[in-house]
Formats: C-alpha cells, sequence, structure tokens
C-alpha cells in the first residue's frame, strides 16, 4: 500500500484532498484555458505541487499527433507554461 517515495495510499488521498480544497481554479476552468491555449483533446490534468505552487498540469493531443502540456496556475488561472511533452524546449508564457 505504498508507493516507492515511501507515501501511503492515505497520505497520497489525503494530501489530494487537501490541494483540492486549495485551488481556487477548478478542474473544469483549467480544461477551458488549457484548450483556449493549445487546440486538441485532453488525454489527462492532474493537480499538482510545483516549485512550491499548486498548479493544474493538462496535457494536450494537438492535431499533428503531439502531446502538449500545459500549466495552469490553480489560484490565479492564469497559463504558466507550455511545452511539447518529452522535449526540453519550453515555450513560457
Amino acid at each position: 500500500w505504498s508507493d516507492d517515495k515511501g507515501k501511503s495510499k492515505m497520505d497520497e488521498v489525503k494530501e489530494a484532498v487537501e490541494m483540492a480544497a486549495a485551488a481556487k481554479v477548478t478542474i473544469h476552468e483549467a480544461l477551458k484555458t488549457a484548450s483556449g491555449k493549445v487546440s486538441g483533446k485532453v488525454i489527462e490534468a492532474e493537480l499538482e505541487k510545483k516549485a512550491g505552487r499548486l498548479v493544474w498540469e493538462v496535457e494536450v493531443v494537438t492535431g499533428q499527433n503531439k502531446v502538449m502540456e500545459v500549466i495552469i496556475d490553480a489560484d490565479s488561472g492564469t497559463v504558466v507554461n507550455v511545452s511539447e511533452e518529452g522535449l526540453k524546449h519550453e515555450r513560457k508564457q
């Protein structure tokens, strides 16, 4: 019942609940923002902490069959970053 980082499933659930409560931007708002930034089909959305900041990571498959990751600030709803998944080259917003 624990992953390779030593967190139990209960710890992960508790952390997810706390992050969801702290996020001012809903998943629906994050999906709408990401879709407005990158055209395509959303395949994944996840609420995460990055560099001490709560963000939505939304992955979108484009018409060119690229997977783009849109990072959205979960507090303000602004797009923080857009990058092609798997590439180091990123486009800062």
